[in-house]
């Protein structure tokens, strides 16, 4: 298995560009009438900005312009214009993009590696947010420029699921991501197969979310978490033993305590014929499992799927209370191989105001404080930790490695990738007007299954970029070395006075 995952062959990056007319850019291009229609920029711009047109050259791609900071070259098209006819400025409405956590650098640029499979070439951001806390105040110190690193090729990012000594498959999977739960029901069924058939490109796994297992998933059941949530929606023995990974859902990051809600304009005929309900009636799913409440009852649970599927591993998503490395060690001792850390700042659309960011503990104080735990107690290595909640980036992703995580579950830049523009509608049947988390058919529409498939694998291999350069840099041929290297990581807030070496990141 090990050979077989150092020689897999990651799908190639094909340009995906925006499916609208004009993709959201933080400059504006404007010509003037003075323009001879030259074409000068046209032949100057690198960044093919422009495409020939019958009056004068027409404004293609300006999302990929790097604006002002292009002054300094001999290319700029405003300087180079012989009629002074092009004009660079602001974009108003890129600014009002996003939030704190996903501002509108944020998203650009993860657009951009959707698009091209590359980090922005312009100034856009793309390692932190403007949170002001969490992993936006944490950075990777460098050593000096050169001295650790080592060949890229050398480097391998894979990570085993099955760190246990029991009899079920060693499952290695060559990136340390898979991607979370989405159900059949909080998103389309569009968006649902383009995470799925990219997972299955990259080599990793995705999870249905607790909405049952539609159809057109069947063929991709090797690459599959199919998900046991409190309200048992969609539930099946058949779809249990299809699946490699089955994954209990005790509580979410965003919403412990609160059980789920799928609203009922959401709830259409085929969603509600998925999960054994009446189309337009809104569904629940309680807090907790109503049958677990020790850590004898969770083992019931486990010996369950282990009984129903003698292949598949087990894995517990768990929120992060202030107890969260006893509940680890619970889980582990009740026979799971991976337990998921959901932190406080994970997307879900449904969640009331109140408990969004305001109760679970985040992710980045949860893993560590997990992680020592487990080392103390002697079986560290015998579980995967996996961590979720806040994740944007693949610098947010080697930090909590760094932290004491094996690996990351993702969902948030699955759809931003998709180009959700982060507006908050989620929860309505018609309120994402990007087609994306809907389960209106018109809406459903707007997307492409090849276009949204190939979107999200040009982000992770861009991300998988990212991180074997962190690695080089830090002298580091496996991404396993990463674990819980505390000394690589720090926070700002603790760096005053002190002499860093290296670059800090």
């Amino acid at each position: 298995m090990a050979n077989e995952i150092h020689n897999f062959a990651f799908p190639e990056v094909q340009m995906s560009p925006s499916r609208f007319r004009h993709a959201l850019s933080r400059h504006r291009i404007t010509i003037s009438k003075s323009c001879t229609n030259c074409g000068q920029c046209i032949t100057l711009c690198p960044y093919h900005v422009y495409e020939t047109g019958s009056k004068h050259p027409q404004v293609t791609f300006e999302h990929l312009c790097i604006g002002f900071a292009c002054s300094r070259n001999d290319f700029f098209c405003v300087r180079r214009c012989p009629e002074k006819a092009i004009k660079v400025g602001l974009n108003p409405s890129f600014e009002i993009l996003g939030d704190k956590r996903w501002p509108a650098d944020l998203l650009s640029s993860t657009w951009h590696m959707a698009e091209t499979g590359n980090i922005p070439h312009s100034s856009l951001n793309y390692k932190t947010g403007d949170s002001g806390g969490g992993f936006d105040r944490i950075r990777f110190i460098f050593p000096p420029d050169g001295a650790s690193k080592i060949s890229k090729s050398e480097i391998s990012t894979a990570i085993e699921l099955n760190r246990s000594d029991d009899s079920r498959p060693r499952v290695t999977i060559p990136i340390p991501l898979y991607l979370g739960g989405m159900s059949f029901g909080s998103v389309s069924i569009v968006t649902m197969l383009s995470r799925v058939r990219a997972a299955a490109a990259l080599g990793t796994f995705c999870c249905t979310g607790e909405g049952g297992y539609p159809e057109e998933l069947m063929p991709y059941d090797d690459n599959i978490i199919t998900q046991v949530a409190t309200g048992l929606f969609g539930v099946r023995e058949e779809t249990i033993k299809r699946v490699r990974i089955v994954e209990f859902k005790y509580a979410q990051g965003a919403k412990p305590g609160l059980g789920g809600h799928l609203l009922g304009d959401k709830v259409t005929p085929r969603v509600a014929a998925m999960r054994e309900a009446v189309p337009g009636s809104a569904l629940f799913s309680p807090f907790p499992f109503h049958s677990v409440y020790s850590v004898e009852d969770h083992k019931k649970h486990v010996d369950w799927i282990k009984e129903t599927n003698r292949r598949a591993l087990v894995s517990v998503k768990v929120s992060t209370p202030t107890d969260v490395d006893m509940v680890a060690v619970g889980s582990y001792f009740a026979g799971a191989h991976i337990v998921q850390l959901d932190g406080s700042y994970g997307g879900t659309g449904a969640a009331p105001d109140i408990a969004k960011k305001n109760i679970a503990m985040p992710i980045e104080y949860a893993v560590p404080k997990v992680h020592k735990f487990l080392v103390e107690e002697g079986i560290r290595d015998n579980i995967t930790i996996i961590a979720s909640g806040g994740i944007r980036t693949a610098y947010d992703m080697a930090k909590i490695i760094a932290m004491g995580a094996n690996g990351v579950c993702l969902g948030t830049a699955d759809l931003v990738a998709l180009e959700c523009i982060r507006c908050h509608h989620c929860e309505s049947g018609r309120g994402c007007a990007r087609g994306i988390a809907t389960t209106d058919e018109e809406l459903t529409g707007l997307m492409g299954l090849e276009w949204g498939t190939q979107r999200i694998i040009n982000m992770y291999l861009a991300w998988r970029s990212q991180l074997i350069n962190i690695l080089s840099r830090l002298g580091m041929k496996n991404v396993n070395e990463l674990v819980g290297r505390f000394d690589v990581i720090a926070h700002l807030d603790h760096l005053k006075g002190r002499d860093i070496h290296g670059e800090l990141v």
